[in-house]
């Protein structure tokens, strides 16, 4: 059976949703929400919320991003903590905000980012770091690897949190990547940049995948999951792909 919910956090928690996983992936934000109040969080999802800056930023346009900035400080710097299904968006607002308010000369903003941006949490991060807890309540009878995604691995260092809560999931068969820590290819616009090397990556990536011979691809960024389970399921590989939430989100109710 899987663990009954617990009581209240007591924690003011805020869903920041992402562009990518808003527009094109909602089941992976429902299942953070299921997962998160399982625990005991009630969770906010903040209608004001728009994109982090991004793909501004890492395409050489910070300035435009500085609106953004501003949004996400007005948006979330009252709430206790705030939850992200990706590493990407997270590492953005941790590393980038804060420079490209002082690049811009607000003070007043730069002050804000570092009272907002401790706050704000990759989802396993959040999990063990926050609630302290690896054992979710899950139940996923599966052979499942693991890809760490490199703003997750390089820019967060979140180590083996996912790791964690994945080993402690009744039921799982949980197999080693081989040539893990090497990066997927996708590197948002990189992706559209440089499709050949980028391809040329999730080739090398998707048969690392296919030599676990695991039925799932799991990973805490669904933006690598899109790029590499496209890839997979063109080969028609068999294997599934799905975001770290949804597998932890998931019970042995679910399963019946």
């Amino acid at each position: 059976m899987s663990a009954p919910p617990r009581a209240s956090t007591g924690l003011r928690v805020a869903l920041f949703a992402t562009c990518f996983n808003d527009t094109m992936w909602p089941e992976t934000l429902k299942a953070t929400v299921r997962l998160l109040e399982r625990l005991g969080c009630e969770v906010e999802f903040p209608m004001e919320q728009t994109c982090c800056g991004q793909m501004h930023t890492n395409t050489g346009y910070g300035k435009d991003a500085l609106p953004l900035v501003r949004r996400f400080a007005d948006v979330f710097e009252e709430y206790d903590a705030v939850v992200a299904p990706s590493g990407s968006c997270v590492g953005s607002v941790r590393e980038q905000h804060g420079t490209i308010a002082e690049k811009a000369g607000d003070g007043r903003l730069a002050d804000r980012v570092r009272h907002t941006a401790p706050k704000v949490h990759e989802l396993s991060e959040f999990l063990v770091d926050v609630l302290g807890v690896t054992d979710v309540g899950a139940y996923f009878p599966h052979r499942v690897t693991y890809h760490p995604t490199c703003h997750s691995l390089r820019m967060l260092h979140v180590g083996d949190r996912p790791l964690q809560l994945l080993r402690a999931i009744r039921g799982i068969e949980l197999v080693e990547l081989p040539r893990a820590e090497e990066c997927c290819g996708f590197g948002g616009t990189f992706a559209m940049k440089n499709a050949d090397v980028s391809i040329a990556m999730g080739a090398d990536k998707v048969t690392s995948v296919v030599e676990t011979r695991a039925e799932v691809l799991v990973a805490g960024d669904i933006s690598c999951l899109a790029h590499l389970g496209g890839m997979l399921d063109r080969q028609r590989t068999g294997v599934r792909w799905m975001h770290l939430a949804e597998i932890l989100a998931t019970t042995e109710e679910d399963q019946q």
